[in-house]
Order: structure tokens, then C-alpha cells, then sequence
């Protein structure tokens, strides 16, 4: 089962770029973030010729979610229940036997704002909702932009970001606490020791100058982890023409092996 995240950053422009990488990976599952359209402007039938299935949780400009997938997906739940927000991040719902969370956490602007307090919550709530899933369920995957590169190795010059916002002792705290409740980052899993970067700054030729960061991550239970083959960015598809300021990334699993 493959299954992928990509913050496309305006579904109405970025729809081409979703259906070439369809037609090219084939994922079992996509979850995508900042769509940036109305819960009824999403482009079903677009995506149900390219042989998808879709749930979704629209904002106009900003914000937004959805999971594509080869199968129905069932028990969707949209947002975190227990937190009060009108901004639409959150999306959860069932593909086979996994239950998927697909999340656009917050940015939170710069550390010490309003928005990086607003931050604070709401992975506190992220993380009071991620321990009831695991409790009820098996086999968990949550993935999507978390705005948190977790550790140095995930920037390009980790003294310019150091407490900076996406890099702050906190917001690394906040993400380590989504791990300790029983999930496991799975790029870093296989590949602890390589930089790999999700995200660049649209501005300087960041890309092309392999500057970036890695804030989107794809974790998962312990019986993922167990059959967990394969992780990967694919940073070609930020080479396009017009494309988002972020990558697809994906992981691979075959539990039949496990």
C-alpha cells in the first residue's frame, strides 16, 4: 500500500500537477493540504476519471483538506472534534484497514505571536485526538504539512533557524509528543541520516540552490512500522512548471510481509 502527502497550495491551480502524479505513482491513498477552495468547488469529477475516490474538508483562500483514494473511503470525520476552530486542517477517515489523519497544522508565524500560542493548542489538541485514534484503532497514518522540521538534519542551516518559527524548541517538543504517543516518523525511520527537504521558499532560487526544509512527514502506528518498505520525497514534482513550494512525499508498506 502507498500512500502519499502534498501540500499542493490551491487545488484550482495545482489540479494538473495532482493528476500527473496520480497517473505516475499510482498511490493507494494522497492526502493533500491548502486546497484553498469551498467544500463545493472541489474537483470530483477530475479526480474520479483519474480512478480516485474523494473526501474533503474545504475553506475558501485558505486552508483545507482531502484524501484521494483507489478505495472508498468510510467513518470520515473532519476537523479535531474537541477543539473549537473554523479553520478547516484536519480530515480523518478509513481506506481499508488504516485509518488516515490528514493534517495542515498551523503555521504559527513567528515564535512568541498570537498564532504560534494558537500553534501551541492546537497540537495540544492534535495530540489529546492522535491518543484516542491509536487506542481505537491498529493501523494509524498521520501525515501532511505539520509546519515542524523536527530535527537539525531537516534544514538547510540550522543556526539561521535556530529558534525561528518551524524550528523552535517547542514546536520540535510539540511534534516529539505525537511520536511518544506511538507514532513513528517513517522517512527518518529508514533514513536517519540523510537530509531530505519537502518544502522551499519560492523566493532565491531556494529549490534550485537545495535549500529547503522538511515539515511534511508521514507517521505511523507500530503495525505500520512493521511492515514499513519503502519512504520517499519526490522532489521532481517541485521542478515543474508552476508547481507548489512543496513536494509529495510517500511510504510504502506491505503487510503481508510483516
Amino acid at each position: 500500500m502507498k500512500i502519499a502527502t502534498w501540500n499542493v497550495n490551491s487545488l484550482n491551480v495545482r489540479l494538473p500537477q495532482v493528476l500527473r502524479w496520480l497517473d505516475e505513482q499510482q498511490p493507494d491513498v494522497l492526502a493533500l493540504q491548502e486546497l484553498k477552495l469551498e467544500q463545493d468547488r472541489f474537483p470530483l469529477a477530475a479526480i474520479q476519471a483519474a480512478g480516485y475516490h474523494a473526501v474533503w474538508n474545504g475553506q475558501k483562500t485558505y486552508n483545507g483538506v482531502a484524501i484521494l483514494s483507489k478505495l472508498p473511503a468510510h467513518n470520515t470525520i473532519p476537523d479535531l472534534p474537541a477543539f473549537d476552530d473554523p479553520q478547516k486542517r484536519v480530515l480523518a477517515a478509513d481506506v481499508g484497514d488504516v485509518r488516515i489523519v490528514c493534517v495542515y497544522c498551523v503555521n504559527g508565524e513567528a515564535v512568541g505571536s498570537e498564532k504560534y500560542a494558537y500553534k501551541e493548542r492546537w497540537f495540544s489538541a492534535l495530540h489529546e485526538y492522535m491518543q484516542t485514534i491509536l487506542q481505537q484503532h491498529s493501523k494509524v497514518v498521520l501525515l501532511g504539512d505539520f509546519n515542524v522540521a523536527p530535527s537539525n538534519i531537516d534544514v538547510y542551516d540550522p543556526e539561521k533557524w535556530r529558534d525561528k518559527i518551524l524550528c523552535s524548541v517547542p514546536e520540535r517538543e510539540w511534534f516529539g509528543r505525537l511520536l511518544a504517543a506511538g507514532l513513528t516518523d517513517s522517512l527518518h525511520h529508514l533514513d536517519p541520516n540523510t537530509a531530505h527537504y519537502t518544502w522551499w521558499d519560492y523566493r532565491m532560487n531556494m529549490f534550485k540552490r537545495k535549500l529547503g526544509l522538511r515539515i511534511d512527514h508521514i507517521l505511523v502506528s507500530e503495525a505500520l512500522v512493521a511492515c514499513l518498505q519503502q519512504a520517499h520525497v519526490d522532489t521532481h514534482a517541485r521542478a515543474w512548471e508552476r508547481p507548489s513550494d512543496h513536494a509529495p512525499v510517500w511510504a510504502e508498506f506491505d503487510c503481508h510481509q510483516a
